[in-house]
């Protein structure tokens, strides 16, 4: 179970999406003076180098951040995104890219709390040392459900829950209908949001109604698919499901994927739907 490792696939199309969404969302939080905090399950390294031998085996940032790296940006969204990457990167060159805990730690001010669990034994230190002198911060080597258990809910009322896991395993689905049932009964006003990648359709759209079925209400669903469905093996794209999501946020990653498409998904496509109404 503790096998993948980020740092081969930082800055591919799903994380672009990913973190797109995370970006937005965190951006909306932020108009209102109270704190919030940021959870997230499955937190990572927090810092990948697209120079190091595992990003450079795989190469998979040249389909993601990489197109969009020198774009003229349209959408406010999406400069945002960048700027974030940018604060890490010197001269123009793209040579680091932040996992999502690392992005809130860029955005989130100095009075709001950022909450991580990591399981992986390498990858845990590596994110707890970038948020040693950070206050208002809790960094667990903990599995995610555990987390939830834990530091649910937090102290303030407000907040941002990403689950991402890496779905090693097919139980990992039922895990996440399971954690996030956990999650939504202790902090039932946050915004969850959940990323899942496409690899067969069929299993995609049934975890999508497991989801549906759980009668959370007002669950939007965004996804970027860079090639077409496809029955073999390898992830043709991902997506976010958000529960609780701004209101601003559909319209938002409609323009976003609108800009982004002709460079990360020139043969693809995308969608953002309401599922479940409010």
């Amino acid at each position: 179970m503790l096998s993948y490792r980020h740092s081969f696939h930082a800055g591919n199309h799903a994380d672009v999406v990913k973190h797109l969404v995370q970006v937005a969302i965190l951006d909306y939080l932020l108009k209102k003076d109270k704190p919030f905090c940021y959870h997230d399950s499955h937190a990572g390294a927090g810092l990948y180098s697209l120079l190091a031998e595992q990003a450079q085996k795989t190469n998979e940032y040249q389909g993601g951040i990489a197109k969009l790296w020198q774009h003229e940006v349209q959408n406010p969204t999406l400069q945002r995104y960048i700027d974030v990457i940018k604060q890490l990167n010197t001269d123009d060159e793209l040579a680091f890219y932040p996992g999502s805990p690392k992005i809130a730690a860029l955005m989130l001010r100095s009075t709001d709390s950022i909450q991580a669990t990591e399981l992986h034994p390498t990858d845990y230190p590596i994110l707890a040392s970038q948020f040693a002198r950070r206050r208002y911060s809790r960094i667990e080597n903990m599995d995610a459900w555990a987390g939830f258990k834990a530091m649910l809910p937090p102290l303030y009322k407000r907040g941002l829950v990403l689950i991402d896991p890496p779905y090693e395993l097919k139980t990992e689905y039922q895990d996440v209908v399971a954690g996030l049932q956990l999650a939504y009964q202790r902090f039932p006003q946050a915004t969850y949001a959940i990323w899942y990648p496409v690899i067969e359709r069929d299993a995609v759209e049934a975890f999508i109604r497991e989801l549906v079925n759980t009668g959370i209400k007002n669950q939007l669903r965004i996804e970027l698919c860079p090639h077409s469905d496809s029955s073999g093996y390898g992830m043709t794209g991902s997506g976010m499901l958000v529960i609780n999501p701004p209101y601003t946020l559909a319209a938002t990653m409609r323009e976003v994927l609108t800009e982004i498409q002709p460079h990360v998904a020139a043969n693809g496509d995308w969608q953002v739907h309401q599922l479940v109404p409010e």
